[in-house]
């Protein structure tokens, strides 16, 4: 590997204002809280670097009304250790933002792990220098690792639109990802909801229940399924963690790292009653599994088109108004292609006399005024409190929401300047000892999120103890960086999810961002298995297995 030095250590690295350790962790949700807890039981030192005053992640962030997961609560948590699993008791079937947030403050309190955990450290750089990184904050302060791992989450970095006018408007705006953690009062109040997506779906019953008045901006319609939350009975909870080995099993096989697999059937062999009645039956439990009950609904275009006319047509039975029904159907991408939201009482919310939906795809915002938002055709809607819920710059955006510079130092933005490239979605090629958990290129977002946290965490350490063993520095190689790039690519052409040409999964969200598929679609099994195959072969996409002649022969010098 040109330029890097095998044998450089901490103590080759010196130690800057902030101190040194083996391994610095950006973030401190789901990701960075079980990379603590996991590289300190391997004996690692490690520090995790936090830029709020408290753990959570995106959990911490994300405060705004109706804020919650669309998982299930009994696997949308950790699995590494069944005391954990059986000592936590669950209150919901979908866990709210407190809930969840409650959970992984246990968590750090249970493991000890606050101790290691700088809270209120905003890093501005991290840059390799051939031993190891010196990363950043913005007060100043540098610290020293030799390894880095970036535990920054996929939907951190806020995505505010750019609207003429926003610094002029009169009223108070908030960010959804962003939320005040003294609320915001909106009782009685003229609010606006920029944004139907999943985020928009869980807040805007919840804002409309309380606004005098709730006007809703939508560009894109969008299709949900009824989550159908309810509180879990001790009978439940029983059984759930009576059964959790089963469970975390069908986890590992999954497409999804859900508790579930897809339908086996052939819907469209179905005749029509029996169709509708399978339909019906997902409908009712609802949820994520609504997807899993229909085989090939992402890969075969005519079953997704008979799925979403039936989505369609539980819209139009739904909403009272039918020229706001047709407003809220989704025709420009198939079922699924986009997030799937999940939502309590959504669309019911449209038949509420306070709210009013404004079709911005048809007459687009111009901009915002002080009092409200002009449209182009020239309407104004006066508001006093103004939400975006316009989601996220995927994936890509946390990582370079600072600025981190590899070999020779090259920025990871200008390596990125066409759309990211990375090896399994786990390390990039120019960034030595650089580790991204769930990353561009992994399956992250199209998967139960932990599941894929555990996975990315436990295979990043087993490599770590090789490094530490041999002195090696770890890279992925262009090649392997390439290659992963068209198994990318090809496992979303394989699906129709590149077809929702306006989808956060391509950046299409963010003006100016590269047009490329994001995460992987090849499915979390397969994925688990491909890494399992890099691990077993000595780790040849990292430059690791063609330099063992070379390190046996520098050990034998």
């Amino acid at each position: 590997m040109p330029g890097a030095r095998p044998w450089g250590t901490l103590e080759d690295m010196g130690d800057g204002d902030g101190g040194h350790t083996d391994v610095i962790v950006i973030g401190a949700g789901f990701s960075g809280l079980y990379a603590l807890h996991r590289l300190r039981s391997r004996g690692f030192s490690v520090q995790v670097l936090e830029q709020a005053d408290g753990v959570g992640g995106t959990w911490y962030w994300n405060r705004y009304p109706g804020a919650r997961c669309d998982s299930e609560s009994y696997y949308y948590c950790y699995s590494f250790d069944p005391e954990l699993e059986q000592e936590w008791r669950w209150t919901e079937r979908y866990p709210g933002q407190e809930e969840i947030r409650g959970y992984l403050e246990h968590v750090a309190d249970r493991y000890d792990l606050r101790r290691d955990i700088a809270f209120g450290v905003r890093v501005s750089e991290a840059a390799w220098d051939g031993a190891g990184w010196t990363v950043t904050s913005e007060d100043g302060t540098s610290r020293r690792c030799r390894w880095l791992v970036t535990a920054v989450g996929c939907l951190s970095a806020a995505n505010v639109p750019d609207i003429p006018g926003l610094a002029d408007f009169a009223g108070e705006w908030h960010h959804t990802g962003r939320w005040p953690h003294e609320g915001v009062d909106v009782s009685g109040r003229r609010v606006g909801v920029v944004g139907t997506g999943s985020t928009g779906i869980q807040a805007i019953p919840v804002l409309a229940e309380a606004a005098g008045h709730l006007t809703v901006f939508q560009r894109t319609a969008n299709y949900s399924i009824p989550a159908r939350n309810a509180p879990l009975s001790e009978e439940e909870m029983t059984a759930t963690k009576s059964d959790y080995a089963a469970i975390r099993r069908v986890q590992q096989g999954s497409t999804n790292g859900h508790p579930f697999v897809l339908s086996d059937v052939d819907i469209l062999d179905l005749p029509a009653d029996q169709r509708r009645a399978l339909y019906d039956a997902a409908w009712e439990r609802g949820g994520l599994r609504f997807r899993a009950a229909v085989k090939d609904v992402l890969s075969d275009p005519d079953v997704n088109a008979d799925t979403s006319e039936f989505l369609r047509e539980k819209i139009r039975e739904t909403v009272h108004d039918p020229a706001t029904a047709e407003t809220l159907t989704p025709r420009d991408h198939p079922f699924a292609t986009k997030r799937p939201p999940i939502d309590t009482h959504y669309f019911e919310t449209y038949n509420r006399e306070n709210v009013s939906l404004v079709d911005v795809k048809a007459d687009p915002i111009a901009a915002i005024t002080p009092d409200g938002v002009r449209l182009e055709s020239g309407a104004e809607h006066p508001l006093d409190v103004l939400v975006f819920a316009t989601g996220f710059d995927a994936l890509t955006g946390p990582l370079l929401s600072f600025d981190i510079r590899g070999r020779d130092g090259v920025s990871l933005r200008e390596a990125w300047r066409e759309g990211p490239r990375t090896h399994l979605g786990l390390g990039v090629a120019g960034f030595p000892d650089l580790f991204t958990v769930t990353g561009p290129g992994s399956p992250s977002v199209l998967t139960n999120m932990p599941t894929a946290i555990e996975q990315h965490v436990d295979w990043i350490a087993d490599l770590l103890e090789r490094l530490r063993a041999t002195g090696e520095h770890a890279e992925p190689t262009p090649e392997a960086e390439a290659t992963w790039a068209s198994e990318v690519a090809r496992a979303a052409d394989a699906t129709l999810l590149p077809q929702a040409a306006s989808s956060w999964y391509l950046g299409a969200n963010v003006p100016g961002k590269a047009r490329v598929f994001l995460p992987y679609a090849g499915g979390y099994a397969r994925y688990r298995a491909t890494c399992d195959d890099e691990a077993a072969a000595g780790y040849p996409g990292f430059g690791l297995a063609e330099n063992r002649t070379n390190l046996a022969n520098r050990h034998a010098v």
